[in-house]
C-alpha cells in the first residue's frame, strides 16, 4: 500500500511540472504573436500579464523554473519558427535538420527565461522581481556567445508611440517597461486587495503602450540626395545556380541603368555579384557602365589569402573600388563554426575560417565615406540585429546603410521581423536607415523608425528615394546598454537585501 502511494506521489510530482510547463508554453506562443507577420502587440502584453499572475500563484522555485522554461520555449518557437527556412533551401540534403533546429533554438534560448523566473521567485514570494531578472536575461541573450537578440519582446512596440522610448533607454529599457506593465496587470488579479490597486497602473500603462505612431510627412526631394535601392528578387535556391545567376545580374544592371533622372547613389543588396571581388574587374566595369558615373555600393564576397569575407564595396564613378567593408558580426554555424580556429591548433582544421572554411570576420564597425551623401555605417544582414554594432562605429554616421539577403528567411515572418529590427536601430540611434534586400523588403526608414517607402517582398524592381535627415544624438546612443543594466542590477540588489532583512 505504501509503495502504491509512493508511486502515485511520484507520478503527481512529474505531472505538476508538465502541466505548468505546458500552460507556460501556450502563453509563450501567444506572446510570440506580437511579432510580424501577426503584429498583435496586445497579445504579447496580455500573455506576459497572465504568466506573471501564474508566477505569483506557484509556490516553489522549481515550479517557477518550469513555468519560465515552458513560457520561453513557446515564445521562441512561435517568434523564431522561420529558423527552419534555410534548411528547406535544399530540402533533400538538409530538411531533416529543421525540427532539431527549432527545438534546440527554442529550448536553448528559453533557459535564459527559466533562470529569470526561478531567480525572481527566490528574490520574493510574489515573483515581482521577474521584471528585473527577465530584463537581465534578455541582456545576456544579446551578448553571451556573440549574442542572439532576435525577437526581443520590446520589438512588438516598434509601431507604437511607446517604441520611441528606445531613443532614451534602448530595446532593453523598453523590455523593462513592457514587463512592468504586464506585471501590474497580472498581479492586479491576485487575491490580496492591496495588489488590486495595481490595476489602474496596469491599465494606464496599457493605454500608453497602445498609442500608434503618427503618419510621416513626405520628404521634400529638392534639397536631399536621392538613393536608388535595387531589389533583384533572387530566390535562395536559384541565387547561385549557374543557369540563373546571369538573369539576376542582368536585373541589377538593368535597374541601375533605368530612368532619365539619375540618382546620387545606387545600392545593391548583400552578395549581389556572383563573382569574387578578386576576379571581378570585368564585372565591375559592366556595373560602372550601367550606373553611368553614379557611385554604387554593392555586396560581394572576396578572398584575402585563404580567408573569405562577406564584403560591401563602394564602386566610384570611374569604376574603381574606393572603399571596402568586411562583415564582422558573423552568424554562428551559418557563416562560421565557433572555436573553429582554436580547434585547428589540435588538428581539427575542417572548421577553421583562417583556412577558408567559412567566412572570416572583419575588424569591426566602420563608416563608408559617400561624399555629398555623408558617411554611412555599413551593416550586412545579421549585423542589423545588434544595437551595439551601431554604436561601435568610430564616429557618428549620417545614416545607416543595410545590405541584406533575406531570401534565407522564407516569405512568411523572417524578412518582416528583420525589417522591424532595422527600424528599431533607426529609433535607437536617431539615424535614417536605407535597406537594400535581395528579395525584400527594401525600404527607406526615417530616423523615427517609420517606413517612408518600400519594395514589396518577392518582387523585382528599384526604388528612388530622398535620403531622410538624421535627428540629434539620442540618450541611448550616448549610454548604450550600461544605464539599463546598472539600474536593473541595482534594483535586484535592493530586492535581495529587502528579502534577507524580512527573513531575519
Amino acid at each position: 500500500m505504501a509503495d502504491t502511494q509512493s508511486s502515485e506521489g511520484r507520478r503527481g510530482w512529474r505531472a505538476v511540472p508538465f502541466r505548468i510547463a505546458a500552460g507556460g508554453a501556450l502563453l509563450g506562443s501567444m506572446a510570440g504573436l506580437g511579432h510580424p507577420p501577426f503584429d498583435l502587440w496586445w497579445a504579447t502584453l496580455l500573455a506576459f500579464a497572465a504568466v506573471f499572475y501564474l508566477l505569483h500563484e506557484v509556490q516553489r522555485g522549481r515550479e517557477s523554473a518550469w513555468l519560465g522554461l515552458g513560457f520561453g520555449t513557446g515564445y521562441f518557437a512561435m517568434s523564431l519558427h522561420w529558423i527552419v527556412e534555410p534548411f528547406f533551401v535544399d530540402p533533400l540534403r538538409h530538411g531533416w535538420m529543421a525540427p532539431f533546429a527549432i527545438v534546440f533554438m527554442a529550448v536553448g534560448l528559453a533557459l535564459f527565461w527559466m533562470a529569470a523566473f526561478w531567480g525572481a521567485k527566490r528574490l520574493h514570494p510574489s515573483g515581482w522581481p521577474v521584471v528585473l531578472t527577465l530584463t537581465v536575461a534578455e541582456l545576456a541573450r544579446a551578448y553571451v556567445l556573440t549574442g542572439f537578440p532576435w525577437g526581443m519582446p520590446s520589438y512588438v512596440l516598434v509601431d507604437r508611440m511607446a517604441g520611441q522610448g528606445a531613443a532614451f533607454v534602448g530595446p532593453h529599457g523598453l523590455n523593462l517597461l513592457l514587463f512592468a506593465v504586464g506585471l501590474a496587470l497580472g498581479l492586479s488579479l491576485a487575491a490580496k486587495r492591496g495588489r488590486r490597486l495595481l490595476a489602474p497602473f496596469g491599465l494606464a500603462g496599457a493605454v500608453a503602450l497602445a498609442g500608434p505612431m503618427p503618419t510621416p510627412e513626405p520628404i521634400a526631394t529638392d534639397d536631399r540626395p536621392v538613393v536608388r535601392l535595387v531589389q533583384p528578387n533572387a530566390p535562395q535556391h536559384q541565387k547561385w545556380d549557374p543557369e540563373h545567376t546571369g538573369v539576376f545580374f542582368e536585373r541589377l544592371v538593368r535597374a541601375s541603368a533605368a530612368g532619365e533622372v539619375r540618382p546620387d547613389l545606387i545600392v545593391w543588396p548583400e552578395t549581389a555579384v556572383p563573382v569574387l571581388l578578386n576576379y571581378a574587374e570585368e564585372t565591375l566595369q559592366i556595373i560602372n557602365r550601367s550606373a553611368a558615373g553614379v557611385p554604387v555600393v554593392l555586396g560581394i564576397n572576396r578572398f584575402e589569402g585563404l580567408r573569405i569575407h562577406n564584403a560591401a564595396i563602394l564602386l566610384d564613378g570611374q569604376g574603381a573600388v574606393a572603399a571596402t567593408y568586411d562583415k564582422h558580426h558573423l552568424v554562428p554555424f551559418g557563416e562560421y563554426i565557433p572555436l573553429g580556429n582554436l580547434l585547428s591548433r589540435v588538428g581539427i582544421a575542417g572548421f577553421a575560417s583562417q583556412n577558408g572554411e567559412g567566412f572570416s570576420s572583419g575588424p569591426g564597425p566602420a563608416l563608408m565615406d559617400l561624399g555629398a551623401l555623408g558617411k554611412a555605417l555599413m551593416l550586412i544582414c545579421y549585423e542589423a540585429v545588434f544595437p551595439q554594432d551601431v554604436f561601435g562605429a568610430p564616429a557618428r554616421p549620417d545614416f545607416i546603410l543595410h545590405l541584406t539577403n533575406d531570401a534565407w528567411f522564407g516569405s512568411f515572418s523572417g524578412p518582416f521581423q528583420h525589417l522591424a529590427q532595422a527600424r528599431m536601430r533607426a529609433i535607437e540611434s536617431g539615424l535614417p536607415v536605407l535597406r537594400a534586400a535581395n528579395t525584400g523588403v527594401s525600404a527607406v526608414i526615417d530616423a523615427q523608425g517609420r517606413v517612408l517607402d518600400a519594395l514589396p517582398l518577392n518582387t523585382e524592381g528599384y526604388l528612388d528615394a530622398a535620403l531622410p535627415k538624421p535627428l540629434a544624438l539620442t540618450l541611448y546612443a550616448r549610454t548604450g546598454d550600461w544605464l539599463c543594466f546598472a539600474v536593473v542590477v541595482l534594483l535586484i540588489c535592493v530586492a535581495a537585501l529587502t528579502m534577507r532583512r524580512n527573513s531575519d
